[in-house]
This record gives C-alpha cells, structure tokens and sequence, in this order.
C-alpha cells in the first residue's frame, strides 16, 4: 500500500512541476561546469568542450531536445538504429546512470571516459563486468557470456556455427581461469 502511495505522490509531483516547465527527473541540459567534470573524469577540459559539441550533433539526430535517447546513440556509437542490438543496448544501460531512457550531457561524457586510453583499468574491468553481467546478478554465467557473443557476432554479420561459438567461449573461460 505504501509504494503505490507513494508511486501516486510522485506522478502528482511530477504533473506539478510539468506545469511549471520543470522536471526532476530529466537530466540538466548543456555543458555545465567543465572545469568539475574535467576534474571528475579522465578528459582534459578542452575535451570535455569538444565532447560537448558531438554530443550536441547526436542529441539533435532525431530529435532536437538536447539529450540523446537510445535510438541517436545507436545511430552515432553503432552505425545503426536496428531495435534488436543486444550490445548497444547493453552500453547505454550502463551509461544512462540515472535510468530514465535518455542521456545528459553528464552522462555521457562519464560513460564515454570508460574507453579513453588512460582511463585507470579498474574501471574498465567494472564496465566490462557490468556489460555481461546481463541479469545484473553480481557474476557472470556462461550463458550471458554466450548471448554476447553471439548478439555482437551478429550485429557485424558474422554467424558462426554453434559448436564454434562454444568453442570460443570454453578457451576463454579456461585463459581466465590461468
């Protein structure tokens, strides 16, 4: 009973606030503090302002709204706005921090910082973690690892045999295990 009072607090509060134009949930728009965000990641604050600009090119590919949904950053990290794609999925997911369905400038630059060279590797290995972690369970099983790859052989157009992909997936489980 609580939840649902409190689930129908929350969407009076929101309908409120969209009378007054304002939206707690929707992530700021615009650069903000460069300065704190180049502090807080790996990026310099001159790439923090070029990243900036991309992000504004990609938020305005479908629409115009300032934040990037799932569909714009399919379309500029992927080269493709296919509905089924398993691993893009999956990385916006985790960049979209505050789960809301779209992406901030914020928000973007954070997850973007995983793949710059000097990002320090335990945040690489924590992403990393994260993107096979499927059923965000806290371990990985060889059949999250096995969807992966196969979501991600197919999204380049390679489709191997069954036994091949097993394969695959065995002698990297045993390096692993080394």
């Amino acid at each position: 009973m609580v939840p649902q009072c409190l689930d129908g607090f929350q969407h009076f509060f929101a309908k409120l606030l969209s009378c007054c134009d304002l939206d707690l949930h929707r992530p700021a728009r615009g650069l903000g503090d460069p300065e704190r965000l180049a502090r807080e990641t790996v990026f310099s604050v001159s790439e923090i302002e070029a990243l900036y600009e991309l992000f504004k090119r990609i938020s305005s590919a479908v629409v115009d709204d300032g934040l990037i949904n799932k569909e714009e950053f399919q379309l500029a990290l992927f080269r493709t706005n296919r509905r089924e794609s398993l691993f893009a999925d999956r990385v916006f997911d985790l960049f979209d921090t505050k789960h809301i369905g779209v992406l901030g400038f914020e928000e973007f630059a954070r997850g973007l910082s995983v793949f710059y060279p000097n990002a320090p590797i335990e945040q690489k290995i924590d992403f990393s973690f994260k993107l096979y972690d499927l059923k965000q369970q806290g371990f990985i099983e060889r059949e999250q690892v096995k969807q992966m790859v196969v979501a991600t052989l197919a999204e380049t157009g390679m489709n191997l045999a069954d036994v091949v992909i097993e394969e695959i997936i065995t002698k990297g489980s045993s390096k692993a295990a080394d």
